[in-house]
């Protein structure tokens, strides 16, 4: 048998996740039925996704009373809306989709009477002190309503909650009347330690979210992660808006008044800096510029800049582990990873944020570049730690933490799974991890997903890649490209996946002869009727120093 005749057969052969986990578990049972599957020969990472299992169903429990709900896990007792409730239920949502319509709607029947959101849920109960948000709320909850069946009352409901936060954080957090949002402490972006916050407050003035320390010069601060999300979140609200038979044009204007804000304010030589109460900038070089492009803010242009310059550079941002969170270059950075520090460590958050940022411009082979080295060293860990050493990538602040397990997760099916989109779409990635260090290569990998009725199981090697479709197969191609589906399940496009060129045929069960296809990186070409048409090239920025 060859390594793919064995994988495909070890995958037909594996059990779902959470195998000891009862009958009565909803939550195990609603994982085990997306037909979920991954095998790996050779290596840990076999291993380590099945033990991202078991911690994650640990992560996952009512807090108080309830349904169970996605806690951020670690140190951290319960759900945080900078995380918990945005980007780690974005990505749950292909798991446990019940799961993340929970938190999202515990969130909203939390809010305040004057309309702002909670940061946190704890088993204390909601905290208002700040306003702690980094991911668009608006974005997860499209999402989770194009991914789960449009549940209308569902949409309305965190509408109207995420229109009365909007409408609390223009009446306070816009002091200074520049059309941004102001940051009033450390803790409204979630950036502790970082020099970023130095001689600011951790919390807002006597613990109220629209109060602000008098007695710091520097505050409030124009803040571009804060400025950012609001656009995001209002671009999102329109649709939302639309979808719900009103007027979404109110949202596109407040929208691009925040982009206007946010680039006249605190876009300078390529970074998003604060800009303080005294007009200067906070220059300090940090995952706030992950944290604006993946807002959707800048076009193309913009963001090959950015990587060219800042996040595949490897005096930058770009480490052995991946996106550190302070550039290290500046003097000012600080890599321990033994505490919850955004100094300078890589943080699991930022890892799990920085996919849409990527696809978002259609720089796939870049994110998959930059996810090898955590990936060949994850398989090794004995936790799922929050921060990560840039230079080792080995684990250290905390364990359990979701959104580390989240970001395995996610990582395996983006290189070499099968991934549902919110629009219909799917995604067969064959960057089989066959060339991992730390001794931890697979000589091929198996994973399996059932889409829309339709169970898909794709298995491959370190030269070819086959797709089996309710146990036929279907598809064949080599490795490093990723095959797009349509919302119809048929072949819709090819994309360069790897960071070198892939020469090779695209077979078709039925179709002879195949396609014959030569890719770049990120190079896309759509297939109608079985015939390839033009290719359109994003272009590609290596590693750089």
């Amino acid at each position: 048998m060859t390594p793919i005749d064995r994988a495909l057969a070890r995958l037909r052969e594996t059990g779902a996740p959470l195998p000891h986990a009862g009958d009565d578990d909803a939550v195990a049972r609603e994982i085990r039925a997306g037909g979920i599957r991954f095998v790996a020969l050779g290596g840990g990472l076999e291993q380590r996704w099945q033990r991202a299992w078991e911690e994650l169903r640990g992560c996952i429990a009512p807090i108080g009373a309830g349904e169970p709900l996605l806690r951020e896990g670690g140190a951290y007792d319960g759900a945080w809306l900078e995380s918990t409730a945005t980007i780690n239920a974005e990505v749950l949502d292909r798991f446990a989709p019940s799961v993340t319509r929970a938190t999202h709607l515990a969130f909203a029947a939390a809010q305040r009477d004057d309309g702002l959101l909670p940061y946190k849920l704890t088993p204390d109960g909601a905290a208002f002190t700040q306003i702690q948000t980094v991911t668009p709320l608006a974005r997860s909850v499209w999402n989770h309503y194009l991914l789960t069946g449009r549940d209308r009352d569902y949409l309305a409901r965190m509408h109207a909650a995420m229109v009365r936060n909007d409408a609390w954080l223009a009446a306070h957090r816009d002091t200074r009347g520049t059309g941004g949002v102001e940051a009033f402490c450390t803790f409204d972006t979630g950036h502790d330690l970082s020099p970023r916050f130095w001689h600011l407050p951790e919390r807002c003035h006597h613990g109220d979210a629209a109060t602000y320390d008098p007695g710091a010069p520097l505050l409030p601060l124009v803040a571009p992660d804060l400025t950012a999300n609001v656009a995001c979140q209002r671009e999102y609200l329109g649709r939302i808006a639309a979808e719900l038979g009103e007027d979404p044009a109110p949202w596109t204007r407040k929208a691009a008044a925040s982009r206007g804000a946010l680039m006249r304010e605190c876009h300078r030589g390529g970074m998003f800096y604060d800009r303080a109460a005294d007009g200067s900038h906070v220059r300090v070089d940090s995952d706030v510029l992950l944290r604006v492009l993946a807002c959707e803010i800048g076009d193309d242009d913009l963001f090959a800049t950015a990587l060219e310059d800042h996040l595949m550079n490897t005096r930058r941002f770009l480490s052995q582990a991946g996106f550190t969170s302070i550039a290290m270059d500046d003097p000012r950075f600080d890599g321990d990873h033994t505490r919850n520090s955004w100094a300078g460590p890589v943080n699991a958050l930022s890892l799990l944020r920085a996919p849409h940022a990527f696809e978002h411009h259609g720089r796939v082979a870049e994110l998959a570049l930059t996810h090898e080295p955590l990936l060949a060293a994850m398989a090794g860990h004995d936790r799922f730690a929050q921060c990560y050493d840039p230079w080792s990538a080995d684990a250290g602040y905390t364990e359990a933490y979701s959104p580390s397990i989240l970001w395995l997760l996610d990582a395996l099916e983006r290189a070499a799974g099968v991934l549902p989109r919110p629009d219909g779409e799917v995604w067969l990635s064959g960057l089989i991890p066959t060339g991992l260090g730390h001794g931890q290569a697979a000589t091929a990998t198996g994973a399996a997903r059932t889409v829309g009725g339709i169970h898909y199981e794709l298995v491959g090697d370190d030269e070819r890649i086959e797709v089996h479709r309710d146990g036929t197969l279907w598809l064949g191609f080599p490795r490093g490209w990723r095959v797009v589906l349509d919302a119809r399940g048929e072949v819709a496009a090819v994309v360069g996946l790897a960071a070198g060129r892939v020469s090779g045929i695209l077979s078709m069960a039925g179709a002879d002869p195949g396609i014959a296809l030569d890719l770049a990186p990120n190079d896309r070409v759509t297939v109608t009727g079985g015939r390839a048409g033009d290719v359109v090239s994003r272009g590609f920025t290596p590693p750089r120093s």
